[in-house]
């Protein structure tokens, strides 16, 4: 009986050893269980900063982009130093810029759903936008598609570097993104191409050599000049390739007085055939694309800074409308369903294009291209210059009809 005693009592006590050895198994377990739950938490709230922060960097680009179009940060290339900011501030509360280089504006996000892509005092973490430059920051890097080297210092668009700071939390993202403004290509046939004839008079000027859209407002300098030999302050504005005849046209040239045209492969192309179909043509879009981008008409522009469309009934291509300028400047592209009479002071970058009849007069300067439908004759006359400019048009189109594109992206 006492070593069936013994023998019951050690098996209870292996029994209970093993429940005990059981119980802190599975306490182990259960803390490791619940470990790797926190953990996973963790790591998934995490993620879920992470890509929120990273959304909202996005998002910071996307802004400076529609600051960009509307004006409210400059693009046109012309300082290399330039750098603009825009701060997580309501209007009136921008931080003053310490130098003539910087533009500093306040974010448009909608007012108590601010994105966390940058901050209100100057930082690291502001949303940044400047050229892409030389280490110097004296030249500006442009990219063209036209060129066997995109990305280069002569034509092109200006490439812009934005710099964007996301926040979420402790979670923080940034990036770096080159951007463009989508290219707008004009198809040319010549500086001036014309279904019409055309009479040049006076000491007017055709190039259709291939000039920067840098190229000085007034040049050539000398009157009656033909763009190149007898004006040397135009001949550095001349870019490699492209160039174009002077004037094309399906009726007669005729050149009267001083009038001088110059191009390539000759100055001048007459009883040509195969005008463009309308404005579309020229701009590579079908009829259809061309009505959606150039938007509703105006019979009066209030600027020619833009994308304009002058016509009087709104029946695009009846020739009806009729506009005159004198000492208007601007550069886009301007679309008139009608006549077109530009005098003395008149300066454009980009492309025109006329359903009517055109009158350029006195020392009316286009940089860029015109193309004339026409009724009866063109006439150019007095001092009127004209250089053909591949650069300027689509500088001038895409900056007011494109969109941005990104070239390059990376986080830093």
């Amino acid at each position: 009986m006492t070593e069936n005693t013994h023998g019951v009592r050690n098996q209870r006590g292996i029994a209970l050893i093993v429940a005990l050895l059981v119980l802190l198994v599975l306490s182990m377990l259960a803390a490791i269980l619940m470990m790797s739950i926190n953990t996973d938490t963790k790591i998934a709230g995490h993620s879920s900063r992470s890509a929120r922060a990273l959304n909202d960097a996005e998002s910071g680009v996307a802004e400076v982009c529609a600051l960009l179009i509307s004006g409210d940060l400059p693009s046109d290339g012309a300082n290399p130093r330039m750098t603009g900011q825009v701060f997580l501030v309501p209007a009136g509360s921008v931080p003053t810029p310490g130098n003539t280089d910087s533009t500093f504006t306040y974010t448009r996000q909608p007012s108590g759903a601010w994105l966390n892509y940058s901050s209100a005092s100057r930082g690291p973490d502001v949303l940044t936008v400047k050229y892409l430059t030389d280490a110097a920051q004296t030249v500006v890097y442009k990219y063209d598609e036209t060129k066997p080297q995109p990305v280069n210092t002569v034509s092109g668009l200006p490439i812009m570097v934005i710099t964007a700071t996301g926040h979420a939390g402790m979670d923080m993202r940034k990036i770096q993104v080159e951007v463009i403004q989508k290219p707008v290509i004009a198809t040319i046939k010549a500086a001036l191409a014309a279904n019409v004839s055309i009479a040049f008079l006076g000491n007017a000027v055709v190039c259709g050599y291939n000039h920067s859209g840098d190229t000085p407002t007034g040049s050539p300098a000398e009157t009656g000049s033909n763009g190149r030999g007898n004006a040397p302050d135009c001949l550095p504005w001349e870019t490699l390739g492209g160039d174009l005849p002077g004037s094309w046209t399906t009726g007669t040239t005729t050149n009267g007085g001083a009038a001088g045209q110059s191009g390539f492969p000759v100055p001048n192309l007459s009883a040509q055939t195969g005008f463009y179909a309308g404005p579309w043509e020229a701009l590579s879009m079908t009829q259809a694309q061309f009505t959606s981008w150039i938007g509703p008409p105006v019979a009066s522009p209030s600027t020619l800074n833009a994308i304009v469309y002058v016509d009087n009934n709104g029946v695009m291509g009846d020739k009806s409308a009729s506009l005159g300028l004198h000492g208007a400047s601007g550069e886009g592209m301007l679309y008139v369903d009608g006549d077109l009479t530009i005098n003395a002071g008149f300066v454009y970058r980009g492309l025109i294009y006329v359903e009517g009849d055109l009158k350029m007069n006195g020392t009316a300067w286009v940089l860029g291209g015109i193309i004339v439908s026409g009724v009866t004759q063109i006439k150019q006359n007095g001092g009127a210059t004209l250089l053909y400019s591949s650069d300027a048009i689509t500088r001038a189109i895409s900056k007011y009809g494109g969109q941005y594109t990104t070239l390059a992206w990376k986080e830093l």
